[in-house]
């Protein structure tokens, strides 16, 4: 069964939006052919004091190792917070653009 882990955490200052994306393109290396790894979306919220991510993955042992004491590490490091973390089963994932709906 997939499992969605969403991630939050507030920003240290309040950047602009173009500060933000800079950011989040200048990680998203870190996350291209993650194993188990479905998909990432990058958060931020309209006043820009907090964001993270949402990421798809296909079972909670990839989510885990994904996010393992090395990646805490460097978000903290990165951004001077700790994240919240938390994880759902994804029983059925909607997908629009396949046209198409997937169970577990």
């Amino acid at each position: 069964m997939a499992v969605t882990a969403v991630v939050r955490f507030p920003f240290p200052d309040v950047k602009t939006e173009e500060e933000l994306i800079a950011s989040f393109e200048s990680s998203s290396a870190l996350y291209r052919d993650v194993p188990g790894l479905l998909r990432k979306y990058y958060l931020m919220s309209e006043d820009r004091r907090s964001g993270g991510g949402v990421y798809i993955f296909e079972t909670r042992a990839d989510a885990e190792r994904v996010h393992d004491e090395v990646w805490r590490n460097r978000l903290v490091e990165r951004m001077g917070v700790e994240p919240d973390v938390q994880y759902f089963d994804s029983p059925v994932i909607v997908d629009n653009e396949a046209r198409a709906a997937t169970t577990a």
